[in-house]
């Protein structure tokens, strides 16, 4: 009898990305995905994720490459640090994580089930 594989995506709900890399590039990120156990989808949706969820060390990584192959100007660079630095602090200052925001809107859905 032949297995059902569980689908882990709805791709419907899903957009394609693709690029082109160097083919000795490429071949050394396989290699290096092996190592990890990694697929290239894995790490592609890993970097995806942390850099949507503005993680200090896929940030970081950024600037740096912005920096290296100016991608930006160290005035634009600088605003953007400040920003993000500036959200981290509101963050902080209010003491809220994602999980205590989504429980204000919980709180305020349930009192207020017509908004």
């Amino acid at each position: 009898m032949a297995k059902t594989r569980k689908k882990r995506y709805n791709y419907d709900e899903m957009q394609k990305v693709t690029f082109y890399a160097d083919k000795d590039e490429h071949v050394r990120l396989k290699i290096r995905l092996q190592q990890d156990s990694l697929t290239q989808s894995d790490f592609f949706r890993c970097m995806l994720q942390n850099y949507i969820d503005k993680d200090e060390a896929i940030l970081d990584l950024v600037n740096n490459y912005k920096e290296k192959h100016k991608r930006q100007n160290a005035e634009r660079r600088k605003k953007v640090q400040k920003s993000l630095e500036k959200g981290r602090d509101v963050k902080t200052k209010f003491a809220l994580d994602d999980n205590e925001i989504e429980n204000i809107f919980d709180l305020l859905e349930q009192e207020h089930p017509e908004l």
